[in-house]
C-alpha cells in the first residue's frame, strides 16, 4: 500500500472549489473524483492482504467465481462476462493463477475449441484463507458500518443498472405500466 500523503488539505475539496470558480459548481466532478480515489484506496487495502497469498483482488475474484460454479470450472469467456472485464484481462488473470497452481486450463469438452479454467485443490484452499483474511479487514471497508455499506451498494447499483450491467428486477416494466393504464381505463370506462 502506498505511503499516506497526510496533506494539510483535502485535494478533492480544493479541486471542487477551484472548479466552481472557473466553470461553476459541479458536484458530480467531486463525486467521481472521490469514487476513483476510494477505488484506489480499497484496492490497495485488499491487495495488501492478498499479496501474502500471491493474489491480487482481480485474481481473488476469479477464484471466488470458480468456487461458485457447479463444477469448479468455467469458460474464460464466461469469467470475463461475469467479472465484467476484457478478455485480455481474463487471460492474464488465469495465466497468473495457473503459474501459482491455483487453476488449470483444459479444453472445453462441449465445443472442443474453448478453454475452461478449473480451480485446483490449492486454489480452493487459498480462496478460503483469502476470504477469511479479507473478512477480517471488512474488505477494506472497515471505516464504515454494515448499514452504510449496504447504502453504498444500493446507491451505486442504480449506476450499474443504467450502464446496462444487468436488468433491474425491481424496476417497473414499462409494458406492465401500459397494461395497468389499460386496466384502469377499462374499469373506469367499462
Amino acid at each position: 500500500m502506498s505511503k499516506p500523503l497526510k496533506l494539510p488539505f483535502d485535494p478533492i475539496a480544493r479541486a471542487d472549489q477551484l472548479w466552481a470558480r472557473r466553470w461553476g459548481r459541479v458536484p458530480s466532478m467531486a463525486a467521481i473524483t472521490s469514487i476513483m480515489r476510494a477505488q484506489q484506496i480499497l484496492l490497495a487495502r485488499c491487495d495488501a492482504v492478498l499479496k501474502r497469498m500471491d493474489l491480487t483482488f482481480a485474481r481473488y475474484e476469479a477464484l471466488v467465481l470458480l468456487t461458485f460454479s457447479r463444477a469448479g470450472e468455467l469458460p474464460l469467456s464466461k469469467i470475463g462476462q461475469r467479472l465484467m472485464v476484457h478478455p485480455t484481462s481474463v487471460t492474464n488473470t488465469v495465466d497468473r493463477l495457473e503459474r501459482s497452481g491455483y487453476v488449470v486450463r483444459r479444453r472445453n469438452p462441449r465445443d472442443g475449441r474453448g478453454v475452461l479454467a478449473a480451480i485446483t485443490e490449492a486454489g480452493a484452499e487459498v480462496v478460503e484463507k483469502a476470504t477469511a483474511a479479507l473478512s477480517d479487514v471488512h474488505f477494506g471497508m472497515g471505516d464504515y458500518d454494515a448499514e452504510t455499506c449496504e447504502r453504498i451498494f444500493w446507491d451505486l447499483r442504480k449506476l450499474r443498472v443504467s450502464a446496462g450491467d444487468f436488468v433491474d428486477p425491481d424496476a417497473p416494466d414499462p409494458e406492465d405500466d401500459e397494461d395497468a393504464d389499460e386496466d384502469e381505463d377499462y374499469e373506469r370506462y367499462g
